[in-house]
């Protein structure tokens, strides 16, 4: 199951399991990952757990940013629609920083066979 860890001075603090279909990040004590921190919006950000179109038993993680005041960034790239997550992307919610974990990516990627024409 995939899941963020939230991290401070990169050593990780505390880890977030996406169970969706929705998760949702922010201040609020209503959000599924409560960010009790200034510069987090009350209804941050949220992560969409989908099944992957092409691969069956694949899911996808997409975030989008939800119209926050300090915006959300995967990678130092801030959200202007929504992102698609790849195993070991940096997220950063206003000044919070997590790494987005996928083990089951992780182990697909090394069984990926790309063929050439």
């Amino acid at each position: 199951m995939a899941a963020l860890s939230q991290l401070v001075d990169n050593l990780v603090v505390t880890t977030f399991e996406l169970d969706g279909p929705r998760v949702l990040i922010g201040r609020h004590p209503e959000n599924d990952i409560q960010i009790d921190e200034i510069s987090v919006s009350s209804r941050h950000a949220y992560i969409d757990v989908e099944s992957n179109a092409y691969l069956e038993g694949t899911i996808d993680h997409f975030v989008t940013d939800n119209n926050s005041t300090n915006g959300t960034f995967v990678n130092d790239i801030r959200l202007t629609e929504r992102q698609r997550l790849n195993n070991n992307d940096i997220v950063r919610v206003g000044w919070n920083l997590f790494r987005f974990v996928d083990e089951d990516e992780n182990a697909l990627e090394k069984t990926a066979f790309i063929l050439e024409e």
